[in-house]
């Protein structure tokens, strides 16, 4: 499927607002209600639409921790790196996991209960010997700037 401006249109809207009326987001991407839910199905269908969710004021719950960390594998074979992201992808508390060009492999983004949880954590993964030949770890002390929609209309101009 091949999207078009008025498609980016509606994930863009989509990723700001997903419990938008079909009549709300006809209006924002200038079409009438009908071919506008015809467009989402298909957007949903064909994949580009994943799911919903709720973004969750985590601070609201109480104290959490997140950690970026930096993991450098002692080998580079394909059943390393599967045999580490097989590992990696049980952890609930990774939010996120990059492979990245540079001075080490992954970039994990931890968010914990505490600093205790997250050095549990790193020390079962290191015991379990799934591969970590080092790790570091970078405890955020504040994020004035999270966003969390794509600027889609910005990389797709159409």
């Amino acid at each position: 499927m091949k999207l078009d401006r008025i498609d980016i249109k509606i994930l863009y809207e989509l990723q700001k607002n997903g419990r938008i009326t079909n009549v709300e987001l006809a209006e924002l991407v200038n079409l009438s209600p009908s071919p506008c839910l015809m467009r989402v199905k298909k957007l949903q269908s064909e994949g580009y639409i994943e799911g919903y969710s709720a973004q969750i004021n985590v601070s609201k719950l109480g104290q959490t921790l997140t950690v970026f960390t930096e993991i450098t594998l002692k080998n580079h074979r394909q059943i390393d790196f599967a045999r580490f992201l097989a590992a990696i992808d049980k952890v609930d508390q990774v939010m996120e996991c990059h492979l990245v060009s540079g001075g080490y492999d992954y970039l994990l983004k931890f968010v914990t209960a505490g600093i205790g949880e997250y050095q549990t954590i790193m020390e079962r993964l290191t015991d379990m010997d799934v591969g970590i030949d080092k790790y570091f770890s970078f405890v955020v002390l504040k994020s004035p700037i999270v966003k969390v929609h794509m600027p889609l209309t910005s990389l797709f101009r159409m």
